[in-house]
């Protein structure tokens, strides 16, 4: 690959940079953030988030040269720490970002700080929360600063070197959340060792610990006045260090919060250990020790004289070297050192008055080279960016399983190549060396990568490895004559995995193609499996029923996707081959038609059956009959020809005593087809069935002559059935008279005896004389004496009763005619001041308004009018107004049109009373008389006030719709006044 645009790149940041302050002495960053220590004791802080530097003089009030020794910046950028060393000692100072005055930590006084350890997960703005701090004479202290307070709330001694007194040059501290508190993790070095510290609780009680317990250090040969400690910062977390140790570079992965044991009992939380040798990167026969060091996440950054070499962390090579554009005074005294601003991910270098800005561009993007030389395959694919580097990687793997010749494991690794290599390369280089088995894994593992979309590249792999699977079957079974035993796990698990692929594939492959395959292959049980799976059930139901398996065949039918056709198609074969399984599974499946099952319950029952063998269609028959309410009248008849053809007629019987159609209102009582059954029953001489056919026919006369021939008692019970028809059921019981006296061997005087007794039988249906027929001639009277004249007697009585009847309907005649001479003289009394209930005016006054109504005569001067028994009273005029006005239209119009043909009629009736009552005899009526009766009738048949008129008329609005405009003149609608003033009136 053409090697592209450098991943570190130098500018230059600021030129002189301290402003007259002196030379740069150190230099630290954090969040953007830069702090300058000069050589006159002067703070520099550059914030180029926003743009804005100040000067802070630690200088003041000290006698003679100040020197800043180290600064420190938090990750944040807002804590700084300061030592300056002079002639008057050495101080420590701390300065907020906000302040512009520090502020001097004199428990520190004397102290030489020169690394710092901030608690980065803790830290706010307001507080630094924990600090740790490594001075000159091999101590670390713990320390804290609210920002509040002005000064440190506490300086504690953590930890002393007694056994090798070293100064600490560099610390870390990391700290993890745990179930039963914060657990902090310290790592300090000195120029030959790498201290580690860890502990729950405080960071006193972590190293006070410490005095029971061994310390855990790393000491390395050689020795280096600038010994520096550095953690790689990533998503506010340490991933791995680095030591810039005498030796090399001692850098491992950090793993914090996983518990492992180290042998001293401490928590060893470094992984992956290695140490970088100085002679792996200088030119010289000794190695060149750097005089600085920056950690980025795969490199280190290595200052040697005035030039930064670029290792890569992993292979140990130097990628780049990164040079300063200095000025001619700076170049004599070199770069001074390198520090990181972790939040920015950038790098800085400086030396007496210059600031350079390391940036990173993409150094990870060949880093999957790196992995892949080293044959880490794994860390490899992780750094690949797109699907071309991921199959080089694939490739290079596969190509070394081939080489060793895992072909197998080189198959997936091929499997996995999309673009170097084509799907044609890759299946002729297993073709070449006859690796069939190697060539279906690559066939499998690449049906696994492809796209849903590739439909057509999956339909041809999966056939191609669908034959590949029955080549080898056929192979093992050409090689191994037992392989078809079931201890040969070889066989037996390559069945299995030929089904699962199957399975797996059945929505890709061809069916057609694949059915045809595994037909041409001879597999025939993967055959079904596949069509079982393809829905093709038809083909795995004629399976099972060529060989035999109804059971399985059944089991098929029951699942819930299989069409009921196939369960009609395969019903004769499968009752034939078990018809007890077939029946139980016909009585479990609710969707069936049990008329399409008919062919096949009848080529089952004309096979011969076992006297006490259960006949498994009658069964069915009767579930569906009794227990699903079937009414097709061809099962009804297939059930009946079963049970006639059975030896006991009670079934038959049974069946037809039954009405299935009595739940149905207006339904029949049975379903089967009468005549078939009748026919059937005698051609099977079940006599009895007949009859009770014949009855239901209502062919009573031959279910009698039948039943004669069978039972007598079953012939009288037949006639009995008779009750709507007299003649028909006499009729019946004369056959059985006749039959009983023509059947009778004994004397004479007992054949009269049996039929005297007869007789009483039919209730007195029968008399003697009915009967005396059916004896001979020559029989003596004598003998039927009783009998005669008990029926004599009945006819006596009947004739009593009928002159009763005779004499009771002369009296109701003579009742009714007194009554009509009654009507002919009815009256009424009338007060004179009587008032009609219409118009209010009294009934008997003459009024000039009231003209005489056609039809109608007036007694003197008075005008027509009606009286009814509850004492209102009208007059004619106003009832037949008021009742024309009250009821509904037709009968208005018929009222109407009767006073029309009264008019036209012109004469006016003779002999006519108040109240329309004629005084002629009723039997002269004329067609006046008849016109004015039904007028009555129309208008008069009850009163108005009490009858039904006025119940009708509660239904009625009071407001009718021919009044709602005068209703409407009535409603008080409000007037819109102009302005309207509203008076106080003074009480």
């Amino acid at each position: 690959m053409e090697r592209r645009h450098q991943v570190f790149s130098v500018d230059l940041l600021e030129r002189y940079a301290t402003k007259g302050r002196g030379a740069i002495t150190c230099m630290a960053t954090g969040n953007d953030v830069i702090v300058l220590g000069t050589s006159k004791g002067w703070v520099i802080r550059h914030d180029f988030g926003v743009g804005d530097s100040y000067d802070i003089d630690l200088s003041v009030g000290r006698p003679g040269e100040q020197s800043v020794h180290k600064v420190f910046v938090d990750p944040g950028g807002s804590h700084c720490i300061a030592t300056v060393i002079g002639s008057s000692g050495t101080d420590t100072y701390y300065t907020h970002a906000k302040w512009t005055k520090p502020r001097i930590l004199s428990k520190l006084k004397g102290l030489v700080v020169n690394a710092v350890a901030w608690n980065r997960q803790h830290i706010t703005e307001a507080s630094t929360r924990e600090i740790i701090m490594g001075t000159d004479n091999g101590q670390l202290c713990e320390m804290a600063v609210d920002v509040k307070d002005k000064m440190e709330k506490y300086v504690k001694l953590l930890f002393e070197l007694k056994e090798l007194p070293e100064a600490f040059t560099g610390l870390q501290m990391e700290t993890a959340n745990v179930h039963n508190g914060t657990r902090f993790y310290v790592m300090a070095v000195t120029p030959t060792r790498l201290y580690s510290f860890t502990g729950i609780g405080s960071l006193e009680a972590v190293f006070a610990s410490y005095v029971d317990r061994t310390v855990h250090f790393m000491e390395l040969p050689g020795e280096i006045p600038n010994s520096e400690l550095h953690f790689f910062i990533k998503q506010r977390r340490a991933v791995h260090f680095a030591w810039l140790s005498g030796a090399g570079i001692y850098h491992g992965d950090l793993k914090f919060g996983v518990q492992h044991s180290s042998p001293n009992g401490d928590e060893n939380f470094v992984e992956n250990k290695a140490l970088l040798d100085y002679s792996k990167f200088s030119e010289g026969v000794e190695g060149v020790k750097p005089s600085s060091l920056a950690v980025s996440e795969f490199h280190f950054l290595l200052l040697i004289g005035n030039k930064v070499k670029v290792v890569n962390r992993i292979s140990e090579q130097i990628v780049e070297e990164l040079y300063f554009d200095q000025t001619p005074d700076a170049v004599s005294r070199g770069i001074f050192g390198l520090c990181s601003d972790a939040s920015a991910g950038l790098f800085y270098a400086y030396d007496q008055n210059s600031i350079f800005q390391v940036s990173v561009n993409d150094e990870g993007r060949d880093m999957w080279k790196v992995y892949l030389d080293l044959k880490e395959y794994a860390a490899a694919l992780a750094n690949c960016r797109d699907a071309l580097q991921r199959d080089q990687v694939y490739l290079v793997q596969a190509e070394a399983a081939f080489a060793a010749k895992e072909f197998l494991r080189a198959a997936s690794f091929y499997a996995k190549i999309n673009y170097v290599l084509s799907f044609e390369e890759i299946s002729l280089k297993f073709i070449s060396i006859s690796e069939q088995d190697a060539l279906r894994t690559f066939l499998l593992r690449k049906l696994d990568n492809l796209s849903k979309d590739e439909k057509c590249q999956i339909t041809m792999i999966s056939t191609w490895a669908t034959e590949l699977y029955l080549d080898k079957i056929n192979r093992l079974l050409l090689e191994d004559d037992s392989a078809l035993d079931s201890n040969n796990t070889e066989y037996q698990s390559l069945i299995k995995e030929f089904r699962a692929f199957l399975s797996d594939c059945k929505d890709v492959l061809d069916e057609a193609t694949t059915m045809k395959l595994l037909e041409s292959y001879g597999r025939v049980d993967e055959l079904v499996f596949f069509a079982s799976l393809k829905e093709q059930y038809e083909i795995v139901l004629l399976h099972y029923i060529q060989q035999g398996e109804a059971k399985k065949a059944l089991q098929v039918l029951q699942k819930p996707n299989v069409s009921t056709e196939l369960q009609y198609k395969f019903a004769p074969d499968l009752i034939m081959l078990d018809a007890y399984e077939t029946v139980e599974s016909w009585m479990t499946t609710k969707s069936l038609n049990p008329r399409k099952l008919i062919p096949a319950m009848m080529r089952y029952s004309s096979e011969p059956h076992a006297k006490n063998e259960t006949h498994e269609v009658i069964k069915y028959l009767e579930y569906c009959v009794h227990r699903l309410q079937n009414e097709d009248p061809g099962v009804h008849n297939l059930l009946l020809s079963l049970y006639a053809k059975k030896e006991d007629e009670n079934a038959l019987l049974r069946f037809l005593e039954c009405k299935f159609g009595k739940g149905q209102p207006g339904g029949p009582e049975f379903f089967y087809d009468p005549k078939y059954a009748l026919r059937l029953c005698l051609k099977e001489k079940r006599m009895r069935a007949c009859v009770h056919i014949y009855s239901m026919m209502s062919m009573h006369e031959e279910a009698v002559a039948l039943a004669l021939q069978v039972d007598p008692e079953l012939a009288m019970a037949e006639a009995d059935k008779v009750e709507d028809d007299e003649d028909l059921r006499k009729k019946l019981w004369l056959m059985i008279a006749k039959h009983v006296i023509e059947q009778e061997k004994g004397t004479k005087r007992e054949n009269i005896r049996k039929a005297i007794a007869f007789l009483k039988e039919t209730d007195g249906l029968l008399k003697i004389e009915d009967i005396l027929p059916f004896f001979p001639d020559f029989a003596l009277i004598d003998d039927f004496k009783e009998a005669i004249c008990s029926s004599l007697e009945d006819y006596n009585e009947q004739i009593e009763k009928l002159k009763q009847e005779m004499n009771d309907a002369t009296c109701g005649a003579d009742n009714i005619r007194n009554d009509i001479s009654a009507l002919a003289q009815r009256y009424t009394v009338i007060d004179r001041d009587e008032e009609c209930g219409v118009c209010r005016r009294k009934i008997l006054n003459v009024g000039g308004d009231y003209r005489m109504t056609r039809g109608y005569m007036a007694v003197g001067p008075m005008a027509p009018f009606y009286v009814f028994p509850c004492g209102h009273a009208f007059h004619a005029q106003c009832l037949i107004a008021h009742v024309t006005r009250c009821t509904n239209q037709a009968q208005a119009e018929y009222i109407l049109d009767l006073q029309k043909q009264l008019t036209l009629l012109g004469a006016e009736p003779k002999n006519v009373s108040n109240g329309g009552l004629s005084e002629e005899p009723l039997v002269s009526v004329t067609p006046m008389h008849k016109i004015r009766s039904q007028l009555d009738d129309a208008v008069a048949s009850d009163c108005p006030f009490c009858g039904d008129l006025m119940i009708q008329e509660i239904s009625l609005p009071f407001i009718l719709p021919e009044e709602a405009e005068e209703s409407e003149s009535w409603e008080i609608k409000p007037h819109n006044y102009p302005s309207q003033r509203s008076l106080s009136l003074a009480v």
